[in-house]
């Protein structure tokens, strides 16, 4: 039995429309399993979602203020009013802010961009920006991906006689800014057909009404915002992604072709993970570090120059930027360790002087991936008196709507279901913690707190091939709500598997069925090869894809995880050093069984960690069932291993078997060597055991054991006496079997044992346990149908 590490969900496909929607489409099943589970099942909508034959971008006038807003900009361009591009210091208000300078600037507008300093200002539009704006003379502040949370500072925009323009895309709160004019895809009563944009795709949707036409040379920053900021990749944001990941292998944009060189990223090659892996942490790590401008000016630069030296102090920012997260992130594990213990703590609330306010998210996020408990991370600043923090959720904890109950003490926050950011005095850390707690409490059950892996499909080996994991591509670009495939090939057999890399940490293993084998590699679960056993049925989930070798291509599973549902035999039989594999073995339900006392002192092993096992009489009120069942020694008898494994379904059996004598390899005398041993002890008379029994066993090529057994047995059925290491026969003649001996009996059950357990193959050893705990099962299930 080996446990999954997560929960495993997946909706159950209809086989009949898989059927049906691949034969419409001429897709393999693979892909119509996907289509179907993410709720594409009908052929128009799956055609167009694969295939971009119905999808179009929406009208931006469709944006109730869209109007109001393009006009009072080119009014501002026309009058030569100065514009201020007000935006956000991560990835997302980057490309937003990027491109509207781009549209503007192509509009002749005088205008400049102002992103605050996350540490100095915090998030969001704030009063010292809007009186500096007023100083300066702007007239025009249009925001981007940032403004639905700033109701004081649109008051004050009005008092200073700035028209605000808000284009913003996170949760709108109660009450709206009162701005000039607001462009939101999800405030209460808009028409706007698509809710789910970026803040870049609802700049550039400005963007197109500026232009009159679709602005295609803006795909490439669309793209990196949307799949940045892990908006859900459908509708409209597909169209972003999709056709932006396209103008990004192609773009001139000096800026990007610098970062894919910094970030060795082939730039013609470039997909969603690139961005999410390669390009999105850069540009974060500028916003993170100190002031986001140079992450702009390397968006809009057109000096290859410049350019360069642009991304090379992005990309040490960003190697700064991952010392500081190691560094805090094992500070934080710390501090849960010692002082918020798990099983008191639904939710983790931490904090520290000193810590990067910059970075507490992908703390966050990581001890997330650590314990699965929503998690706030903040940074303390003692001189101010405030707590500035990021948060992260796991599924069934809406971070936005528990946040909106503690208003009273957070002055400042925003966000979504699961990721947020907020402010809020020291003095209220406490409480809001404690409010946190209660409210998870009152929403969380034990089984949300165990990691979920949703699942796409279940997929046979027979279905995996090179062609139909490249048709799996259709569905690229991958993220939120649209998300890689992950999928399950269930009760497969495992041809082979072993560790693999210099430090033998991952795993590479061979799954079969019905004669159809593919390979398997899991990329750190390595350590899985030590719960995993020969002859053995697993349900794997992992993701598909090709290794490209030597212009060969084949179709593997990279691993996630593995699951045995059925008991495993670990055979550490002839392994002497007990501690190379029992420090292996899971410390929960783990029973030691030892048969023999001799043996505890043999192995240098303690009382305390075994169950002595001489005589049956143990088993009264004991069971076996699931747990680890190590047995160390030989029994004494069968039928008292068998009686223990009636006392349950042991989830694994360690075998180990040590004795210091083996029966199996001394000779065991046939009958002929019993009839030629009388014969010599008729002629002799009597025989000095101790004196010529060595010399006899040799001149029969025998061992001394053989010749000290048969003389016992003799002596049991009264054959002869010994008196002294005389063996003498007795005059009276009597006629009993080998088998009467109980020397003989305990010498055959012996051999028989060894035989059976100690001698026999992995696979025979196997199948002597199966049958017996089967039995086991067949007796427990009938005695239940009986009561």
């Amino acid at each position: 039995m080996l446990n999954s590490k997560t929960r495993w969900m997946m909706t159950e496909s209809d086989q009949h429309k898989i059927s049906e929607l691949a034969n419409e489409l001429k897709v393999p099943s693979l892909v119509a399993k996907l289509l179907i589970n993410r709720d594409l099942d009908d052929v128009e909508e799956a055609r167009n979602f694969l295939f971009d034959t119905g999808d179009s971008f929406h009208d931006p006038f469709l944006f109730e203020d869209m109007k109001k807003a393009t006009e009072r900009i080119h009014k501002a361009i026309e009058n030569g009013e100065r514009i201020l591009v007000y935006g956000d210091y991560d990835a997302d208000g980057v490309s937003s802010t990027s491109v509207l300078m781009t549209v503007l600037r192509d509009l002749g507008a005088e205008v400049e961009f102002y992103i605050p300093n996350r540490f100095s200002e915090g998030y969001g539009p704030n009063e010292g920006a809007f009186r500096w704006a007023k100083e300066e003379e702007f007239t025009l502040i249009i925001t981007v991906d940032t403004g639905i949370s700033a109701v004081n500072e649109a008051k004050l925009a009005k008092e200073l006689e700035i028209d605000l323009i808000i284009t913003d895309h996170h949760e709108p709160g109660p009450e709206l800014p009162p701005a000039f004019a607001l462009i939101h895809p999800k405030v209460e009563g808009t028409t706007y057909p698509f809710g789910e944009l970026a803040g870049v795709g609802v700049a550039f949707k400005l963007a197109h009404a500026l232009y009159g036409e679709l602005p295609v040379h803006l795909l490439d920053l669309a793209a990196i915002g949307t799949i940045a900021d892990l908006v859900p990749l459908r509708g409209e944001n597909r169209l972003l992604a999709k056709r932006g990941i396209e103008k990004l292998r192609v773009s001139n944009r000096l800026g990007i072709k610098a970062l894919c060189r910094i970030a060795n990223a082939q730039q013609q090659e470039i997909t969603e993970e690139s961005i999410g892996f390669m390009i999105a942490p850069r540009i974060n790590a500028v916003g993170r570090l100190g002031d986001a401008d140079p992450a702009v000016d390397l968006m809009l630069t057109e000096d290859d120059e410049e350019a360069k030296a642009l991304a090379e102090e992005i990309d040490s920012l960003n190697k700064e930027r991952q010392a500081i997260v190691s560094q805090m992130t094992e500070e934080a594990v710390e501090m849960v360790e010692n002082e918020f213990p798990l099983n008191d703590h639904s939710v983790l609330v931490i904090g520290k002087e000193g810590w990067n306010p910059g970075v507490v998210g992908i703390v966050a996020s990581r001890l997330v991936d650590k314990y699965y408990r929503p998690t706030i991370v903040l940074s303390f600043d003692s001189e101010k008196g405030t707590a500035k923090g990021s948060a992260r959720s796991i599924a069934g904890f809406d971070l936005f709507k528990n946040l909106s109950t503690c208003r009273d003490i957070l002055p400042h926050f925003g966000g979504h279901p699961m990721a947020a950011g907020m402010t809020l005095q020291l003095g209220d850390v406490a409480e809001f913690r404690n409010r946190l707690n209660e409210l998870a409490q009152s929403e969380l059950t034990e089984e949300d707190f165990i990691p979920v892996t949703q699942l796409d499909a279940s997929v046979t080996v027979d279905e995996i091939s090179v062609e139909s994991i490249e048709k799996l591509q259709l569905l690229a670009p991958f993220g939120m709500h649209n998300p890689k495939p992950k999928w399950i090939l269930d009760n497969v057999s495992i041809g082979h598997y072993k560790k693999i890399g210099s430090a033998q940490n991952h795993l590479k293993l061979v799954l079969e069925d019905k004669g159809v084998q593919v390979d398997g590699v899991g990329f750190g679960l390595g350590e899985l090869a030590d719960h995993m056993t020969p002859f053995s049925n697993a349900s794997v989930i992992g993701e598909l894809s090709i290794n490209e070798w030597n212009n060969r291509k084949k179709p593997q599973v990279f691993l996630h995880d593995v699951k045995i549902e059925h008991w495993q035999l670990f055979d550490v039989r002839g392994i002497k050093q007990v501690h190379k594999w029992n420090g292996l073995i899971p410390e929960e339900n783990k029973v030691v069984i030892c048969f023999n006392p001799a043996t505890l002192e043999k192995l240098n092993l303690e009382k305390d960690e075994v169950m002595l096992l001489e005589d049956g009489s143990s088993l009264e009120g004991f069971s076996t069932d699931k747990v680890s069942l190590v047995l160390l020694d030989l029994p004494t008898s069968k039928p008292l291993l068998e009686e223990l494994l009636k006392k349950g379904q042991p989830h694994r059996i360690y075998a180990h078997f040590f004795q210091d004598e083996d029966h199996f390899f001394s000779t065991m005398p046939t009958r002929e060597h019993f009839k030629w041993y009388y014969g010599f002890l008729t002629k002799r008379g009597s025989f000095d055991l101790n004196k010529h029994g060595d010399d006899l066993a040799k001149y029969k090529g025998w061992s001394k054991e053989t010749i000290d057994f048969m003389s016992q047995v003799f002596f049991d059925l009264k054959f002869v006496t010994i008196v002294n290491g005389f063996i003498s026969l007795n005059p009276e003649k009597t006629k009993k079997d080998l088998s009467e001996s109980l020397t003989y009996q305990k010498k055959q059950q012996q051999y028989e044992l060894e035989n059976e357990l100690l001698y026999s193959s992995y696979q025979e050893l196997r199948t002597w346990f199966n049958e017996r705990i089967e039995e086991s099962v067949t007796i427990e299930e009938e005695v239940k149908a009986w009561t």
